[in-house]
């Protein structure tokens, strides 16, 4: 087998592509997991407010190494930095800015994405996997866009943008944009349409590994 031309993103390098189309002034969630790695590395003259389900508004990026407090965590109880100005509130008061619509951009992991936006990201048979929907439903169908950011592939090589999702769904037609470790997608009510791909990567290779028609960039 020959080896592939193009590296893979790295979770931080991925975490800085999805930061750098987040546009100034957005309100912000970043879900559970690889998605809270992107409060790292909003550019510094940019204002984005990340707000975080657990009620906090004014999340800033993970402290120094020894300056934690896990009285002070995200919706992972992984522990934060509040910004100047951030505030705390219960949790219901944060459900109801998911669901009023008062977030621009929520950042969300994925078992599944469908090339129309379908989003499966929670499942009970999965090893480790989150066994409740929680609040990513509310986040998928309340913010003004909902970004996926994930592996392309599943370590077996199965592509997890598929024509259809075979996991229990999250929420219809949600998910905007794909980023992944080899592309960055956008998900239409015609299909996929390309944004980006990784140096080396081609176009008709993406879609081999895919399995489905992806448009050509705008």
């Amino acid at each position: 087998m020959s080896t592939p031309s193009y590296s893979r993103r790295s979770k931080d390098e991925l975490a800085r592509r999805v930061a750098q189309d987040i546009h100034d002034g957005a309100y912000v969630n970043l879900g559970i997991g690889q998605p809270t790695l992107v409060a790292n590395h909003v550019p510094a003259d940019r204002e984005v407010i990340l707000h975080s389900e657990n009620g906090i508004l004014g999340m800033g990026p993970a402290p120094a190494a020894g300056d934690e407090d896990y009285d002070l965590i995200n919706a992972g109880k992984q522990p934060v930095t509040l910004r100047p100005g951030g505030v705390f509130f219960h949790h219901a008061d944060s459900f109801a800015m998911m669901r009023g619509g008062h977030l621009d951009i929520c950042v969300l992991g994925a078992f599944q994405v469908s090339a129309t936006g379908d989003l499966a990201n929670w499942s009970t048979g999965e090893p480790g996997a989150i066994p409740a929907v929680g609040g990513a439903m509310d986040l998928a169908i309340g913010a003004k866009q909902t970004w996926v950011m994930m592996d392309l592939l599943t370590k077996q090589g199965a592509s997890k943008v598929v024509e259809r999702c075979s996991y229990p769904l999250t929420a219809i037609g949600c998910v905007k944009r794909i980023y992944s470790d080899l592309a960055t997608l956008a998900c239409t009510p015609q299909g996929l349409q390309l944004i980006d791909l990784v140096p080396g990567l081609s176009h008709a290779e993406l879609e081999r590994l895919v399995g489905l028609p992806i448009a050509a960039a705008a």
